[in-house]
């Protein structure tokens, strides 16, 4: 039940490599036969696999995880809180890390200089490297394709992915842990799935331009929520609210293993940013404003990072209840209680499902109730009979 993290393409020119395939997912492509050594490494990182979230001390919330605090915070540089999805926080953070000389670079995503679609993991050393990969790429990425080559160049660095990527890396850690002192923090965001590529293309169709016409794409950024962007190369602009690209589009078009995801909120990581969103039922108000990050730390590691960042001025924090949290992101709170019965649904139609260890998913459903349990286990599986809407 493939991510399409690319831990299983870890090495360099190694026998595996992550291409697209025809539904638009980033999947394996195995070049040459795999060693049994690649086969049982596999086996203990790949996120659709296994998880396991292995007890850090912290406590540990049946809903979001491990938890050492949670704030509400933002940027306090004007420029990165704008051209940040939510506030900047994730931004925010990298720099600091930069600027104070913790990390040497920082890995993340952001758009390929070749395509305006393609995602590919970029190698940021300054501000400026980090604003230019800043606000969210909803299409399918592959960090941890090639990582050895991040632990290659000596350096101390810092890790951005999905929840699933942060997962992989931490389970690549644990096999490699002589490596570790290399990664300063792992950082994270708040995950409602990946859409396929063909999600984007629907996008620009209905903005009324195609992708041979446009030159650059951005899903968000530039306000909160902030408006997909499409430029074309005779330099107009089309542009579609955050609840008609992701509402209407691309939250429609996800992975499998995305929809019976039960982390959705980063529990392996460090430090875990998304929105806060304003509003009773946690959905954005879309009236342009400034944004906010929800910042949840996870481990002394993120607890630790948090703190210097916001004593040096880098973050805007306030303290915020843990209950509060479900009021900013409902669909995660609801996504973690009925995630049992997805899979339930999943295991019963294919015989199989990743093994999940550590993330509560029996006392997540009983905060749920029974009948929402009941209904995605109905739901799920008749989507997954061949002829019907499919998963």
């Amino acid at each position: 039940m493939c991510s399409g993290c690319g831990a299983c393409a870890a090495g360099l020119d190694g026998p595996v490599s992550m291409k697209l395939d025809s539904a638009g997912f980033l999947r394996p492509q195995i070049r040459y036969p795999v060693s049994r050594e690649l086969d049982a490494y596999v086996r203990e990182v790949c996120p659709g696999v296994s998880l396991d979230l292995q007890n850090s001390g912290n406590d540990i919330h049946p809903e979001w995880g491990p938890i050492t605090s949670v704030h509400i915070g933002w940027s306090t540089d004007p420029e990165v809180r704008y051209r940040g999805s939510s506030g900047g926080g994730i931004s925010a953070l990298l720099i600091f890390l930069l600027e104070s000389g913790q990390a040497d670079f920082v890995a993340h995503i952001g758009v390929s200089n070749d395509d305006p679609f393609q995602n590919v993991r970029r190698i940021s050393r300054s501000r400026a490297d980090v604003l230019e990969g800043a606000g969210s790429r909803y299409a399918p990425a592959a960090p941890m394709e090639a990582v050895d080559s991040l632990f290659s160049t000596g350096e101390r660095f810092a890790f951005v992915g999905k929840p699933c990527d942060v997962a992989a890396m931490h389970a690549y850690l644990r096999q490699y842990p002589e490596k570790a002192p290399q990664v300063v923090a792992l950082l994270s965001f708040i995950c409602a799935g990946v859409p396929s590529m063909r999600a984007t293309l629907k996008v620009l169709e209905t903005m009324g331009t195609s992708p041979e016409e446009t030159v650059r794409f951005s899903y968000r950024g530039n306000g909160w929520p902030g408006l997909a962007t499409a430029r074309t190369r005779n330099g107009s602009e089309f542009t579609m609210d955050y609840s008609a690209s992701w509402g209407n589009i691309l939250g429609r078009d996800l992975q499998l293993r995305c929809k019976v995801c039960p982390d959705g909120t980063g529990e392996f990581a460090d430090i875990v940013c998304g929105d806060a969103w304003y509003g009773e039922d946690g959905y954005p108000q879309f009236d342009e404003q400034e944004g906010r990050s929800l910042v949840i730390s996870r481990t002394a590691t993120g607890e630790r990072l948090l703190r210097e960042a916001a004593l040096a001025a880098a973050l805007c924090i306030e303290p915020c209840n843990v209950r509060e949290i479900a009021r900013m992101q409902p669909y995660q709170q609801s996504r973690k209680r009925v995630s049992l019965g997805r899979l339930a649904a999943v295991a019963l139609r294919f015989g199989f499902i990743p093994k999940f260890k550590g993330l509560r998913l029996w006392r997540a459903s009983r905060r749920g109730g029974f009948m929402p349990l009941l209904r995605n286990f109905v739901g799920t599986y008749r989507r997954l009979i061949p002829g019907k809407a499919g998963l």
